[in-house]
């Protein structure tokens, strides 16, 4: 799903004051700066050096140049000297792409022997910065801001986690998503306004009747899908009943049936996120399972019983985390292990968990489903790899959205599961199974989440600043009452925010 490289713009900050000797360094400065940006392999945008800026009306320009340009989706911001900030207040005010400030400098040590007055009068982003950063709190302008050399880990760091929550906004700001049908019925948490949803995030979310899929995945040749199930027998370990000589091998020509139905329907239609529903599922003569599993594994968003705002998510998630170790997959908190001392979460849906967090190959397999009506689906089977991670939903609180979070740590289960047909995750909440699971009850979370052991929190954090979402996030020093008086802090907050 990631089809193009994307720009951050790189912008300096200067006067007419020092004079064009003075601004021919600053402008060589600020190369070593931004190439050393661009040359790192974890900022996976293109950094562009744009010429210094001196005055008001060039500041305006580059602001409504970097809104119009689809490729920037962003621009991080350093004042090398001393850059007057009412320069700054009008293209501030006009920029609507993320903005990054970074404090640092050319010179990582003082020349303690050498230093003058035109060092000092170069050298004095510490000063710049000042007037920038009070600006930009002046007019509430909404940044992250990361401070220090930039030869240190953590600089870099910090400027590649706010490059990667740029792209999941980007792409959530462009996404198109088809429903395919409604969702289910009498369910609550899943549904939500969708016109609220393109005025936050920019997503279009609309639905198609399922026979508008149907009528796409009955034309496909057989020759695509024969060659798709090959495809399956080279990837996957293809159960006995599943391949040309077993008796379900009709199970699994149709479920590659759907799939090149549904990829050539999202193709065609420049959708990059979808849903299901058991409940309504027209023509099909399966839950898709397969071709939900592999499409996610390639970038699509998805929501299952027509979770638009969960499959919105999971497509920001995996533009963030795209070529990071670890996996981002749909999921849904199951059931508990409730051994004190040993409890645990095993996480699953009915097929659709994504192969990027799987731990060994997926197996390819068949079994009765029990609700929906229709034949056995076909699905991926596997147990999700050990690692670090969290699982987040999506909440709509009626008067705003609320992305709900909670640090984990997946972990291998502790015995075999050799009845359970499905793709699985286990995890240990943070801080502990009770803690977490109180606090996310009174935070209104979701039951389908989105975990990620490829992403951190400072990755959702930038996110949530970038779109002014609220985020409350559970981790190793939540306690239910102090989660409640943030959620009551939240609640004032966004609602004072929004104005009156």
């Amino acid at each position: 799903m990631i089809t193009a490289r994307r720009e951050v713009w790189f912008l300096t900050g200067s006067q007419g004051l020092y004079g064009d000797d003075v601004l021919a360094q600053v402008a060589t400065q600020s190369r070593v700066i931004s190439d050393a940006l661009a040359a790192d392999a974890g900022v996976v945008v293109d950094v562009i050096a744009k010429p210094v800026l001196t005055d008001a009306d060039a500041i305006r320009r580059v602001m409504l140049e970097a809104n119009s340009d689809d490729s920037c989706v962003g621009v991080v911001a350093w004042m090398h000297t001393f850059s007057p900030a009412k320069m700054w207040i009008s293209g501030l005010e006009r920029l609507q792409k993320p903005l990054l400030h970074l404090h640092t400098q050319v010179n990582r040590d003082l020349p303690w022997a050498t230093i003058d007055m035109d060092f000092m009068n170069l050298n004095q982003a510490a000063h710049g910065d000042r007037e920038f950063g009070y600006m930009q709190t002046r007019l509430g302008v909404a940044r992250k801001t990361v401070a220090g050399h930039i030869t240190d880990p953590a600089v870099i760091d910090g400027v590649a986690t706010w490059a990667r929550a740029a792209l999941g906004l980007s792409a959530v700001r462009s996404l198109k998503l088809v429903r395919f049908g409604d969702n289910m019925r009498n369910v609550a948490v899943t549904d939500g306004d969708k016109v609220e949803a393109e005025r936050r995030f920019g997503v279009s979310v609309n639905t198609y009747g399922v026979n508008d899929l149907v009528a796409v995945v009955d034309s496909v040749s057989d020759a695509e899908v024969n060659a798709l199930v090959q495809t399956y027998e080279d990837a996957y370990e293809v159960a006995p009943e599943l391949r040309a000589s077993g008796e379900r091998h009709p199970s699994l020509l149709y479920a590659a049936r759907i799939e090149l139905g549904m990829r050539q329907f999202l193709e065609q239609g420049g959708y990059g996120a979808f849903t299901t529903n058991f409940e309504d599922l027209g023509g099909l003569r399966q839950l898709p399972g397969l071709a939900v599993q592999r499409l996610m594994a390639d970038g699509y968003g998805f929501g299952g019983e027509g979770d638009w705002k969960t499959s919105v998510l999971l497509h920001t998630l995996k533009a963030m985390g795209h070529g990071l170790p670890g996996g981002t997959s749909f999921m849904e908190d199951y059931t508990y292990h409730l051994a004190p001392g040993q409890e645990l979460i095993l996480g699953a849906h009915m097929l659709e968990v994504c192969p990027t967090i799987a731990t060994e190959t997926p197996k390819i397999e068949i079994h009765p489903l029990g609700i929906g009506g229709r034949e056995d689906p076909v699905r991926l089977v596997f147990t999700a790899a050990p690692g670090q991670g969290f699982t987040v939903g999506m909440a709509d609180m009626g008067d705003r959205f609320r992305l709900i979070g909670n640090a984990i740590e997946v972990v291998t289960p502790p015995e075999d599961l050799p009845n359970l047909p499905v793709a699985r995750a286990v995890w240990r909440p943070m801080p502990d199974l009770r803690t977490s699971t109180a606090s996310w009850l009174i935070a209104g979370g979701p039951h389908h989440t989105v975990l990620s052991t490829a992403l951190g929190r400072e990755h959702l954090q930038d996110f949530s600043d970038m779109a002014a979402v609220e985020l409350a996030f559970i981790d190793e020093s939540t306690t239910t009452a102090r989660l409640s008086q943030e959620l009551r802090w939240n609640s004032a907050y966004h609602r004072l925010a929004q104005g009156f």
